[in-house]
């Protein structure tokens, strides 16, 4: 009997576990029996909706929408949970804002925050989106996304927001190689008034798949402590996540 193309790209998505995380195409038609053409196109599909991303080096892997899906199984863990207690403690440590957030397309989307007691204006809230160039977190999710995702945002999305919002696509560039060198992301009243903002990358398997940032009034005499913090969280985040639970590579 001829499989039919949903039977096809279930089993696409069965070459994929805990041994073949990334796959080539032609691993992919192999360890699921079908031709190379016949993958492609349907890999392409798969793609579109989410469920597969294609990264630069021309390799599979299982997309975030699959993900989600994922995580309404019973007793599944996320991403925020394991991430949760990093929260506080950076929380307790700090007293600021907290955050931990994702790349949705080409925007920031915040899946958890942890709130401070400093007088500081935030306009994010857990499962809300704002735009990359302008927050920590987005920073540094833009500085790991994939360069057409980056090339779109240069292009079309650095919109200005306050009258310190970078807008210039070089100006940006140059940010986004620092971030990549120093390992951490700043902003100064950027999104909003008032309101400051350092992030750092969560690794897993070496993709960037969350960023953490703090939220202060001001970045002065604190910036530093503030990063070895954050970096001292993300590192056990990244041990938790690797020793036992593998979330999507970053981004869509």
């Amino acid at each position: 009997m001829t499989a039919t193309v949903s039977a096809k790209l279930l089993s696409l998505l069965g070459t994929f576990d805990t041994r073949h995380r990334r796959q080539t195409l032609s691993g992919i038609a192999r360890r699921s029996g079908l031709p190379i053409s016949t993958t492609h196109r349907l890999l392409a599909e798969l793609v579109a909706w989410g469920a597969v991303r294609r990264l630069a080096s021309g390799e599979y892997v299982i997309g975030r929408r699959i993900w989600r899906l994922g995580l309404l199984a019973a007793g599944e863990v996320d991403l925020s949970r394991v991430a949760e207690p990093f929260l506080h403690d950076i929380h307790a440590a700090t007293r600021a804002v907290v955050h931990l957030a994702v790349r949705e397309g080409t925007q920031v989307l915040y899946l958890d925050r942890v709130s401070g007691h400093a007088s500081v204006p935030i306009v994010s809230s857990t499962g809300s989106r704002l735009p990359l160039h302008s927050t920590g977190v987005g920073k540094v999710l833009l500085a790991h996304a994939p360069p057409e995702v980056q090339e779109e945002v240069l292009a079309h999305g650095l919109t200005r927001l306050t009258a310190y919002t970078v807008t210039e696509p070089g100006r940006m560039r140059a940010q986004l190689h620092r971030i990549r060198r120093d390992g951490y992301a700043q902003t100064f009243e950027e999104m909003t008034l008032g309101a400051c903002s350092v992030a750092v990358p969560v690794e897993v398997d070496g993709e960037v798949v969350a960023a953490l940032g703090i939220v202060v009034p001001d970045l002065r005499n604190v910036r530093a402590r503030l990063v070895a913090a954050l970096q001292v969280a993300s590192r056990g985040i990244t041990r938790t996540m690797e020793s036992g639970f593998h979330p999507p590579e970053a981004g869509l």
